[in-house]
């Protein structure tokens, strides 16, 4: 992974400083809460519903175990004893003392973390797919190019206040997407042209919140060197034409909209013949990205025959199944950790689980971990070997409920528990979703389905693209639910349609099974959700749902 340079970490500690001062003034009364909004959100600090939460980058996924037991001793000393994985690979603390944050900050420098960029109308954490580097089919490993991209966007004067919020993602296999690269404001696919060469596709103006947008393409091929220059040119076409004057429509996907793509794409190529001539990466520089992610010391395992095992144990044979993925190496295997259990939030961790997947990574990987989209925790290496050493030490901690990529793997905001802009709660249904869902054996039999959940229109849980989505809205001073249906967030994007009249929070989970029941009887061997839905269409759902 990339470590701090010199600069790097003097260029983090001035800014703890600086904020540190920031915040003082602001607690002394010399800076007014117009003055020092800006600052703190360049800072990563939101003032939410009961509390600031404060949101710490994670580079696209990556940490090492050191950084999560830091994040776990300031869990323990700073907040209630608890973080969060966000839908954008961050973590997040929902109850910190704002008199706190500098401190907080400062801790986190010395293990190589800041919470810069986290929020604001700037470039965001770029994020990739959470097996990024060890997973089998790759054209090329992404994360040297997000890397590339985070030295580039931090800090950058031209785009630190554009029209609003701005995300990047990447991703390097052609099969499956699971960055959801085609909902972002730029997406990037790393692809191979007919001579060989690595290089880039790009999307653009792709979004959820209040108008989700599936993402154009707007260049099939750009030379690995041209990324930077290219990434320059979209920014500035988009600084210059976003509107400024109704943040509802500051996005760049209602510029590419309101322009066409091919209009948008002729704007960026006029741009991009000038920052081509000065922003080319030189291959020296690529290398030495390249050379920051270089494969471990891999031993020669052979691939574990578990056959007894398996027998003796048929839960370890269902998580092996289904919460483990076929890593590239030979004899080693890529684990998700699920953060989805019933009573607690998705995406939580607490400070005694923070340390013990800590330890869990030094013991059986190299000392790395990957928070994922879907609010989990990956350990990519792992050996064959010591798969079951690892499934019994998370079965013991309740870790290890084999459900990644079913029903109950639910993506879900903070919603009105704690957010000041929710419209509803969205734990409690998550909760209520979970519970009747309790069966393992009826999940498996529902196949591999999203189920994503958003407490307000800006879905932080991107609800749009689940293939079941639930949207909290406001009745008249009541929380209600609106359901969607066919949503996707894969190569073969689709945004979700409304089912109909939102629902009472009561109702939700037994739409959810009816919902669920039609597609039962409707489907046919192999089909999964998503498909059933697009062949049938919303009506047979509906007709069930409202009868």
């Amino acid at each position: 992974m990339y470590l701090y340079t010199d600069f790097d970490q003097q260029l983090v500690n001035e800014r703890v400083a600086q904020f540190r001062d920031q915040t003082e003034r602001y607690l002394a009364g010399k800076l007014t809460e117009d003055e020092y909004r800006p600052l703190r959100l360049q800072n990563g600090l939101y003032v939410q519903r009961y509390a600031p939460m404060l949101r710490i980058a994670v580079p696209y996924g990556l940490m090492n175990s050191n950084q999560l037991r830091k994040i776990a001793d300031l869990a323990k000393e700073y907040d209630r004893g608890y973080a969060h994985v966000s839908t954008r690979q961050n973590i997040q603390f929902n109850w910190p003392a704002l008199e706190n944050v500098p401190d907080m900050l400062a801790e986190l420098a010395t293990v190589q973390m800041h919470a810069i960029q986290t929020s604001g109308n700037c470039i965001r954490n770029t994020t990739t797919d959470q097996y990024a580097g060890v997973v089998e089919g790759e054209i090329a490993d992404p994360r040297p190019t997000c890397e590339l991209i985070r030295q580039w966007s931090t800090f950058h004067p031209e785009f630190a206040f554009l029209p609003r919020k701005f995300k990047i993602a990447v991703s390097a296999l052609a099969e499956t997407d699971r960055a959801a690269v085609s909902f972002h404001d730029i997406g990037i696919y790393i692809v191979k042209n007919e001579a060989g060469e690595i290089g880039y596709k790009i999307k653009v103006g792709g979004g959820l919140g209040r108008t989700p947008v599936i993402g154009s393409f707007i260049r099939d091929f750009l030379p690995r060197e041209d990324l930077i220059a290219y990434l320059e040119a979209v920014l500035r076409v988009y600084n210059l034409h976003g509107r400024r004057d109704n943040k509802y429509k500051a996005r760049i996907k209602i510029l590419v909209k309101a322009l066409t793509p091919a209009v948008f794409a002729e704007k960026v190529e006029a741009e991009f013949a000038y920052t081509i001539q000065t922003l080319k990466i030189q291959p020296e520089i690529l290398k030495k990205l390249d050379e920051e992610f270089p494969p471990f010391d891999y031993q020669d395992y052979a691939d574990e025959d578990f056959t007894e095992l398996f027998a003796a144990h048929p839960k370890f044979k269902q998580w092996f199944n289904i919460n483990t993925n076929a890593h590239k190496v030979k004899g080693y295997r890529i684990v998700t950790i699920s953060l989805k259990r019933t009573g607690i939030a998705p995406g939580d961790m607490s400070t005694e689980e923070m340390n013990l997947i800590a330890d869990l990574a030094d013991q059986f990987t190299f000392g790395e971990l990957r928070t994922t989209h879907e609010q989990n925790i990956s350990l990519v290496d792992v050996p064959q070997k010591d798969l079951f050493a690892v499934w019994q030490t998370l079965e013991a901690n309740n870790l290890a409920r084999a459900h990644i990529g079913f029903i109950t793997d639910i993506i879900c905001c903070p919603g009105g528990d704690f957010c000041s802009l929710a419209n509803a709660k969205s734990i409690p249904i998550s909760e209520a979703i979970s519970r009747r869902f309790d069966d393992l054996d009826t999940i498996y039999n529902l196949g591999k389905l999203d189920l994503n959940i958003s407490g307000c229109m800006n879905a932080c849980g991107h609800h749009h693209v689940g293939n079941i989505g639930i949207l909290g809205v406001d009745k008249k001073g009541a929380e209600f639910y609106q359901i969607t249906l066919g949503g996707n967030a894969d190569h073969d994007a689709s945004i979700g349609d409304i089912l109909g009249p939102s629902f009472a929070a009561d109702r939700v989970p037994d739409v959810i099974e009816e919902i669920l029941n039609t597609y039962l009887d409707l489907r046919t061997e192999g089909e999964e959700f998503v498909e059933t839905y697009r062949r049938v269409g919303i009506q047979p759902f509906k007709e069930r749902a409202y009868a």
